[in-house]
């Protein structure tokens, strides 16, 4: 009697303990093995975000023996939208990216993945049979081709995708609501770029990712649904804490009636927001797509073994808020003049990007002055002591962009000449000088009041110290390397 009651009893806490043991196994794959898969696969037909339409045709197709590809339908201007299946499993996942043309970190990790996930006799085919067995994945990597050949965040009808879930006025927007509504997947991933602007709330660091379980209604309620998102993004958020430290951000929550996310998660699916900020020395985002490869793999594996249930919603609400408070360059303290007399203010200067045929420039402007203190610059400089000086054009013509070097800049810099001009060149053509080029004009627009172009001199005693070119600090004393992309005017 006693032993045909404790052999049932033994078994199923041995039973219980390996299922609990396998679950702790599983819910964090070690970083060093995740890094490891991603040098692997890498995709190496992408090697920047401003890929187009047509670049991923045939690397789409190349995965046609292994997924299951369909067209689900054709953007605005005719562009074709494709979903790729992979799996066999019971529990679906469904993730799409670049909604917004312009945010492309993730559709290049998604393409790392089905890499990966085609592999074999690597000592990952545990692995991609767990979560070929449990799972079954479907991705649509470009959901907004039109957006993402223009390198714009809308669509050809000039619509935002992400506010068109409900009226449906685009044909993106039909085909991706169709797709979900088709498939019913219990957990989706809704993949996103955010501004460089972004982040840690009250801190310097920028929001190099940023997650949020979206809200499905106005009060921000939990339900099972949701809570399953937010468990997730908590063991997301363990391996983020290991990658970037201190760089991770939960994006605002506040209810979106018009958002696909919002609305998904309303509709049953344990929606997940991916935000690709920015990473110092990372402008084409490789780093950022090498941790979204990593964080999607992990989540994949958490949800496969459902170890997203050891983590809790307390977890996720300890997530840091995003800020907004960066700037490219701050500059504190400096004197301007006004009816005769100084005034020490701190001015706030964000470079924006432009598109062109030559990929794209940087136009800055004034973004914010008075007092400061609450903002962090990628840059700052203590300007005490300095005042504002307008610069000059050099009167005499280079022949071309070519015919200026970089100490010839400086040099005319240093003399008070903030621009030169050319006889030959393209309004709008990139270069990298330290300097304004002027073709189509004989003056450039400058200014210390918000919104103003950020082309000045900071003088001590009329002599100039330090340039402000289009945004740039320039050290006239101690020049350093950096990347400029200014544009011919």
């Amino acid at each position: 009697m006693k032993s045909a009651f404790l052999t049932p009893f033994l078994l199923f806490f041995l039973v219980l303990s390996f299922y609990t043991s396998a679950q702790v196994a599983y819910q964090k794959m070690p970083v060093e093995k995740l890094a490891a898969a991603y040098e692997k696969y890498k995709e190496a037909a992408i090697t920047h975000r401003r890929f187009k339409h047509a670049d991923l045709q045939p690397l789409i197709q190349k995965h046609g023996a292994d997924f299951k590809l369909e067209e689900l339908g054709k953007s605005v201007e005719g562009r074709s939208i494709t979903s790729m299946k992979w799996g066999q499993g019971s529990t679906k996942v469904m993730l799409w990216s670049q909604m917004h043309g312009n945010e492309s970190t993730a559709t290049m990790a998604l393409f790392d993945l089905f890499n990966f996930l085609e592999g074999k006799n690597d000592g990952y085919d545990e692995l991609r049979t767990l979560l070929k067995n449990q799972l079954s994945l479907k991705f649509i990597p470009m959901i907004n081709p039109d957006g993402a050949d223009a390198f714009k965040r809308r669509n050809a009808l000039d619509i935002d995708l992400n506010r068109d879930a409900i009226s449906q006025i685009s044909p993106e927007a039909v085909i991706l609501k169709k797709a979900r509504d088709d498939f019913e997947p219990e957990f989706g991933f809704n993949l996103h770029d955010q501004q460089i602007y972004y982040n840690v709330v009250n801190t310097p660091k920028q929001a190099t990712i940023s997650l949020l379980a979206p809200a499905y209604n106005y009060e921000t309620e939990i339900n099972d649904v949701r809570g399953r998102a937010m468990q997730t993004i908590a063991g997301m958020n363990e391996l983020l804490q290991e990658l970037i430290p201190g760089q991770v951000g939960k994006y605002d929550d506040a209810f979106e009636p018009r958002a696909f996310g919002d609305n998904i998660q309303k509709w049953g699916t344990s929606t997940i927001l991916i935000e690709s900020g920015g990473y110092q020395g990372d402008p084409e985002k490789q780093y950022i797509r090498k941790i979204n490869f990593m964080i999607i793999l992990n989540a994949l594996h958490q949800i496969a073994t459902r170890g997203y249930e050891q983590y809790t919603t307390e977890q996720y609400f300890a997530i840091p808020d995003n800020g907004f408070q960066l700037m490219d360059l701050i500059i504190n303290e400096m004197q301007v003049k006004v009816k005769g007399e100084w005034y020490p203010l701190d001015i706030a200067i964000r470079r924006r990007e432009t598109e062109n045929a030559a990929g794209y420039f940087m136009s800055a402007s004034v973004e914010d002055l008075g007092d400061m203190q609450i903002f962090f610059g990628f840059e700052t400089l203590d300007a005490t002591g300095l005042q504002y000086l307008e610069g000059k054009v050099y009167s005499t013509a280079f022949e071309s962009v070519k015919d200026i070097s970089e100490e010839k800049a400086i040099e005319l810099l240093r003399q008070g000449f903030m621009a030169v001009k050319v006889k030959n060149g393209e309004a709008r053509q990139v270069h990298s000088l330290p300097i304004l080029v002027l073709k189509s004009t004989e003056k450039y627009s400058s200014g210390w009041m918000t919104g103003s172009a950020t082309n000045f001199f900071l003088a001590k005693e009329g002599k100039p110290r330090y340039a402000i070119v289009n945004g740039y600090l320039i050290d006239l004393e101690n020049l350093k390397n950096q990347e400029i992309r200014n544009r011919v005017f």
